[in-house]
């Protein structure tokens, strides 16, 4: 790498362009036969479902076929960025000698792309403004990352890098979260599956990794709760307040149930599945 680091560029795009990824989700990865996946598939196998045409071919029936897990899966945009800039465009149906090697590189970049968003969600914070300037440089930093070549990518000490974007990322829930009035709860890594939270006013908490799954949040107060890595498999969400949630993402929506009564962030979309 490179001792200095380039000028601030546009960010990859953190978000899934299917149209330009060589299906790396539904290929690379191996699924494991559970409640999120219908059947066992090994890591470097196509799905079952793949078509010709690398297209899901149940797309809109995946909860109902049993893979509930596609549906909260999000490579923030990694598959497209390995397919096109990685590897330059070069398929790995068509080009074998590249299989292993951006299947290898795929969940590194899934990584990387997963910290780009959450950077970037932080410098959105304007109550995080004393870590800005460091936010910054690990966003220029991570960027120029993820233009690297498939060696450098393969050799990248991924955890190291995690490690130093979290440190900021805590600093930044804690100046949030600072902001809010009264005690604030600290749930940090807590055994809360299925636990009875409705109601519970949670402003401000932090849930950081916390086990959620099946857990009653309906009406709670959720607003600016630290809720990364928090697991909301089927959590009831119904009526809960999350606007202002602390790197609140998608697929945890999406794991969760909802209803027209549940307060998102606006820079979220309300699953399809909430009734």
């Amino acid at each position: 790498m490179p001792q200095s680091l380039p000028l601030p560029r546009p960010l990859p795009l953190l978000q899934a362009d299917c149209a330009n990824c060589f299906a790396l989700c539904c290929v690379a990865l191996p699924f494991a036969k559970s409640n999120d996946f219908a059947v066992n598939k090994p890591a470097g196998t196509p799905c079952k479902n793949l078509r010709q045409d690398l297209r899901c071919g149940i797309h809109t029936r995946l909860r109902d076929q049993g893979f509930q897990g596609c549906t909260v899966f999000d490579c923030f945009g990694a598959g497209q960025q390995v397919s096109q800039v990685t590897f330059g465009g070069r398929d790995w149906r068509t080009r074998p000698e590249t299989r292993a090697e951006m299947f290898d590189v795929f969940p590194v970049m899934r990584q990387l792309h997963e910290l780009l968003f959450y950077v970037d969600q932080a410098l959105a914070l304007p109550d995080a403004a004393p870590v800005h300037p460091d936010l910054r440089r690990l966003l220029a930093e991570t960027e120029q990352w993820t233009r690297a070549d498939a060696g450098a990518l393969a050799a990248l000490d991924v955890a190291a890098l995690r490690g130093r974007v979290n440190t900021l990322l805590l600093k930044t829930s804690e100046l949030v979260r600072s902001k809010v009035p009264g005690r604030r709860k600290n749930h940090r890594g807590a055994d809360l599956m299925g636990a009875r939270l409705s109601g519970a006013n949670l402003r401000g908490a932090n849930l950081r990794g916390a086990y959620l799954i099946a857990a009653d949040l309906s009406g709670a107060d959720l607003r600016t709760a630290d809720l990364i890595g928090a697991d909301l498999r089927d959590a009831n969400l119904r009526g809960a307040d999350l606007r202002g949630a602390v790197f609140l993402t998608q697929p945890q929506l999406n794991a969760a149930h909802g209803d027209p009564k549940t307060h998102i962030p606006d820079t979220l979309t309300r699953p399809t599945h909430w009734t």
